[in-house]
């Protein structure tokens, strides 16, 4: 026996806690997203810096032409201060032009890799992950939530060296023309400080719960639409209505709680520079009147002042926007950390099984067999598992398995598509034990017909060779032949093959729908298929029609078909019947099957 620990791990049944990160926390953990842009990052840090010692020098050049230029009336100074003010304006506006450019090329290039790397770890998970939230949520953490981590990791780093730099140059500045005032000018910088620490802690609280009730918006929203038909049906419209208002109202109040504390912070930010400004003029005008100063150099001052205080002021503010960004990290934490169910021991070769991808050719056995296996879902107790179940399936035969609902069965599926791995026993195929196989290897060697029709948006070739992308024309013909599609395509849609399905394939039937998924497993051409449900939702002839081909498909494939119509038995090989999780009938008598269904 074998530890589920061992053989395999579960996600936890709730959201991890991220409430202690700090942002120093948070940015190591993303940092490394950026490794390859690192260097055009460094190069957006020092284009900024120069930018900010342009308007350093600058507003030097504004003291300077007002003393020497408007003062005493030199136009030759003028001349050749307008000159230097004109060169240096330039090339202070390339460098912020060109670190601005870079900073949002870099950011949207981590974009483009974190939600890369999202989706890919997602599309990776169990299906128990997808079980325990709700789609319009996953959907937000994907786009908005995202794009405030990039605020955080890629041009918070730009912007915070350009305000600190900037306000150094500015405060060295202040210090040279006159210290008396600059101790005058610097102590505002603690009130501004506070000032941001304070709306900060409480901007993180408030933004997790807008980014939380955004995602729970989403989720109605996406829930109305993808089931518009049924919602009409049902005559609930208002009901719906009344579900998005509710979570647009509750949104709206989240994002007005969070806009109140943002808004009220630029508002005070300016307040506190307005009076520190009129400070610093009334210190000014007292050294000009004691000869301590020049009018020049007082203007100069106040020019400094006016752009230190912003750049102090953007400080604060990067704090306060990390705060709410440090909600949103919390989010796509989860999504990043979310563990998989199963643990791939390393690449084998998928040649030990003795068959390929694709081989199912005649002449090629396929055995597939489970051994013992037991399983149960973790912080699922009431989603059936299995328990000692053994059976073999061969190529040549189709084995059909029934059983009431939650008898297990779907998840015998889960367990040969390594969803999941056993917590105890083996699955074994050709003998070889699939946890010894990558998940890859696996899923390129077993093909499965899910009870739930999925249509892509794409032309009808492109669905029907979605799982074999390397098919060719011919491929998809003939699979849709096998499958009793072609004429639908050849006779109905007018560009046949090329004709362009939405989402849900709304111009198919359900039963056309249904031939749509058998053409793609056909053109999958494994050696092992696994229907669920195949017939669900056809009339009598049209589900005998499709058995045929299945039964046609069992003659050189090793075939499961999982349902509960038991008309299905009398055109099986072998009947395994499950109940509660056991095989409690596998001797292949159709009428012992239909009894214990019954």
């Amino acid at each position: 026996m074998t530890s589920t620990e061992s053989r395999g791990r579960i996600p936890a049944g709730r959201e991890p806690e991220y409430r202690n990160l700090s942002g120093v926390a948070v940015f190591k953990r993303f940092w490394p997203y950026l490794q390859k842009e690192r260097l055009r990052l460094l190069a957006a840090i020092v284009l900024a810096l120069v930018s900010a010692a342009g308007e350093t020098v600058l507003i030097g050049l504004f003291a300077h032409m007002t003393d020497h230029v408007l003062v005493s009336g030199s136009f030759h100074d003028f001349t050749r201060t307008a000159s230097l003010w004109v060169a240096v304006a330039a090339v202070s506006a390339a460098t912020s032009f060109g670190a601005g450019l870079i900073t949002v090329w870099t950011g949207e290039k981590f974009l483009l890799q974190l939600r890369d790397r999202m989706l890919a770890h997602v599309l990776r998970l169990p299906p128990d992950f997808f079980g325990q939230g709700r789609l319009g949520d996953l959907m937000a953490r994907f786009t908005g939530d995202i794009e405030a981590v990039e605020a955080l990791v890629a041009s918070g780093p730009v912007q915070v060296v350009s305000a600190l730099f900037s306000a150094l140059f500015f405060a060295g500045a202040a210090v040279w023309l006159s210290p008396s005032l600059a101790l005058v000018t610097f102590a505002a910088g603690p009130l501004f400080w506070g000032a941001s620490r304070r709306f900060s802690t409480r901007i993180r609280a408030v933004s997790g719960k807008e980014r939380a009730a955004h995602g729970a918006l989403t989720t109605v929203l996406e829930e109305s639409l993808a089931n518009v038909e049924l919602v009409q049906a049902y005559n609930q419209q208002d009901a719906q209505s009344t579900r998005v208002h509710r979570e647009g109202a509750r949104w709206m109040g989240t994002a007005v709680a969070q806009a109140r504390l943002t808004g009220a912070y630029a508002p005070l930010a300016a307040m506190l520079e307005t009076v520190c400004v009129l400070a610093v003029i009334g210190a000014g005008a007292w050294e000009i009147s004691s000869g301590r100063m020049s009018v020049g150099g007082l203007m100069g001052f106040a020019a400094f002042v006016g752009y230190l205080y912003p750049q102090i002021q953007s400080l604060g503010g990067l704090a306060v926007t990390a705060s709410s960004a440090a909600a949103a990290c919390e989010r796509v934490l989860y999504v990043l950390d979310a563990p998989a169910s199963i643990v791939d021991r390393g690449p084998a070769a998928a040649s030990g099984t003795g068959i390929e991808p694709g081989g199912a050719s005649p002449g090629k056995r396929t055995v597939v067999q489970f051994d013992r296996v037991g399983f149960s879902y973790p912080h699922h107790a009431r989603q059936a598992g299995v328990d000692d179940v053994s059976f073999t399936v061969t190529s040549g035969g189709l084995t059909l398995v029934t059983g009431p609902s939650g008898a297990g069965k779907t998840t015998l599926t889960k367990l040969l598509l390594r969803f999941y791995d056993p917590a105890c026993g083996r699955i074994l195929l050709n003998g070889r034990d699939i946890m010894e196989l990558s998940v890859t290897q696996v899923r390129d060697l077993i093909t499965l017909l899910p009870q739930q029709t999925a249509v892509f948006h794409g032309t009808v070739a492109e669905n029907i060779a979605y799982g074999n992308p390397k098919a060719s024309g011919k491929q998809i013909r003939s699979a849709a032949r096998a499958a009793g599609l072609d004429a639908v395509v050849e006779d109905i849609l007018p560009d046949g093959y090329r004709t362009v399905v939405g989402p849900g394939g709304r111009q198919f039937s359900g039963g056309q729908s249904r031939r749509l998924a058998l053409a793609r497993a056909l053109a999958r051409e494994t050696p092992v298929v696994v229907l669920d449900e195949p017939t669900a939702g056809l009339d009598v002839a049209s589900a005998r029609s499709f058995f045929k081909t299945i039964r046609r498909l069992a003659a050189e494939r090793a075939v499961i078909v999982i349902t509960h119509d038991l008309h299905l038995a009398e055109d099986t090989d072998t009947v395994l019947v499950m109940d509660h999780g056991r095989l409690i009938d596998d001797d292949g008598r159709h009428h012992h099957s239909r009894q214990h269904a019954a």
